[in-house]
């Protein structure tokens, strides 16, 4: 996301400042960690996996056992993932040959190769419209933080208390994530939280804040989560009563984990005299300018999509092409600005956290081109009858998977007559698969931007945050049937009374 800075060192190292890209620090790893020997033994493994791969291919239980064969190169290809860095593979080229490998077996399996390419054609039109909306809202956020806009922002967040600047960063995340998607805004306060807080575990755990309050804040609005959207969308759910209905425990699944979170190590540990990183920058000439039209760039998707029906990332590339003419106009004729530029800010955005998407996407796609997401909802609706297990249960897996083929495949399995509109188990699915994928870093669109843009490890996020977020989220389910009851019940109870029968 941001400009590459570093400093050589006088033992010949480097060290990026918090503002290094991702990139960078990744070949300055490699460079520190290259080991001859180790690297020609993992060499001989992948080569030893694509053999016995390409002669699996060729055997007819690959055809007759299709659902295997996808859950295991799934699996093999998820601990890939998890465990990027004890075998040091990049997870984007992981994502990218899982993604492929699913694909060849999905066309291997399906009645006829026409259909396989079918099913991949409509599956990465899906996926496209996901990268290009994040590809111009990267490039967007990229473009106001090389002008320093977002200063007009951390200026005004003054406050170096650790446990104050917690709450803060939370809930502007979370109002923010119900105009925005859960993806801008998590990329936007990832930007922020680098100008505000020095590198340390205390910036990791306000990451994680930013990740947790961004899938809370998207989830009570219709515009928030592309779930919500669907389930808009479709007539599963309403306007307003979806957001009366989730606003409460949407509210309470932040407000608890950040009560716990306060009495950990990290926060009461935080230096409360830290400096702003960038105290010293000075905001880019028009840097004003370009923030409020990048950021109404980004408001204005959702006023697009309601006013010209059209998908969210045309609204998005619109916005682009205008900040795009803007800054050319602005900076014409002047060769030393030439990085304030979209050209430049496309070089300096996350590129392999697209591809690591792109492969996630299409591995899910395939997943559901095969039927394996319906064999997984019809299970769950096989052992678990109670509605809130089912709905519960969706928000769980979506922390392992990606939640848009979950609720897709929940919208196939009931129609509005198994259950009407605005009915419980509609806005459950609305919350649980838009907030269950705080539990994981991996399970949702924003714990994946912040995992690729603070590097942050699978198992650190397992270990200080999965516990928190798990916990907002049962306050949540538990806080929204409460609710539904109590309604209820006065609504049952109110016509009895006396003086208020009539």
């Amino acid at each position: 996301m941001s400009s590459i800075i570093s400093k050589d060192l006088e033992d010949g190292s480097r060290i990026c400042d918090p503002l290094c890209s991702v990139d960078d620090l990744s070949s300055q790893e490699f460079e520190a960690n290259y080991q001859p020997k180790t690297d020609l033994l993992k060499a001989i493994v992948i080569l030893a996996s694509a053999f016995a791969g390409a002669v699996a291919i060729n055997h007819s239980w690959v055809a007759a056992n299709q659902d295997i064969a996808m859950a295991l190169v799934f699996s093999i290809g998820y601990a890939g993932i998890i465990f990027e860095e004890s075998l040091a593979f990049n997870k984007s080229g992981v994502a990218l040959l899982m993604a492929v490998s699913l694909w060849v077996i999905r066309s291997i399996g399906a009645p006829s190769t026409d259909i396989a390419v079918t099913e991949l054609t409509r599956s990465s039109a899906e996926v496209s419209e996901i990268v290009f909306f994040l590809l111009g809202a990267m490039t967007v956020v990229e473009i106001v933080d090389a002008h320093q806009g977002f200063k007009l922002v951390t200026d005004n967040i003054t406050t170096r208390n650790p446990r104050v600047l917690l709450w803060v960063v939370g809930f502007v995340t979370f109002i923010l994530s119900s105009i925005l998607d859960n993806l801008t805004t998590t990329i936007i306060m990832v930007s922020l939280l680098r100008k505000l807080v020095p590198p340390s575990e205390y910036r990791k755990l306000l990451g994680a804040v930013v990740v947790i309050a961004a899938n809370a804040g998207g989830a009570w609005t219709p515009i928030g989560d592309v779930t919500t959207t669907m389930l808009w969308i479709h007539g599963q759910i309403s306007t307003l009563q979806t957001m009366k209905g989730l606003f409460i425990p949407c509210v309470l699944s932040l407000a608890v984990p950040l009560a716990l979170m306060s009495l950990t190590s990290e926060v009461n540990g935080a230096d409360r005299k830290s400096a702003n990183v960038l105290a010293s920058d000075q905001m880019a000439p028009r840097g004003q300018l370009v923030f409020f039209v990048g950021v109404g760039a980004l408001v204005f998707v959702p006023v697009f999509k309601a006013v010209t029906g059209l998908p969210p990332y045309m609204g998005m590339l619109l916005g682009l092409g205008v900040l795009w003419i803007l800054t050319d106009a602005i900076h014409y004729g002047n060769s030393g600005r030439q990085s304030l530029k979209v050209p430049q800010a496309l070089s300096r955005i996350d590129s392999q956290g697209i591809l690591f998407f792109l492969g996630i996407l299409l591995s899910v796609g395939s997943l559901e081109a095969a039927g394996v997401l319906r064999e997984l909802a019809n299970y769950l609706d096989a052992h678990f009858p109670n509605i809130e297990l089912i709905a519960s249960a969706i928000g769980v897996v979506s922390a392992i998977i990606d939640n848009v083929p979950l609720v897709a495949a929940t919208m196939g399995m009931y129609d509005l007559t198994s259950f009407p509109r605005d009915s419980e188990f509609w806005q459950l699915v609305a919350f649980c698969a838009g907030t269950g994928g705080s539990m994981l870093i991996i399970g949702s669109a924003a714990g994946v931007a912040y995992m690729g843009m603070e590097k942050v490890d699978f198992f650190w996020y397992l270990r200080k945050v999965s516990g928190f977020a798990l916990i907002g989220y049962t306050t949540g389910i538990l806080t929204y049937l409460a609710v539904r009851n109590l309604h209820s019940s006065l609504l049952t109870s109110l016509p009895h009374i006396p003086f208020l029968s009539s």
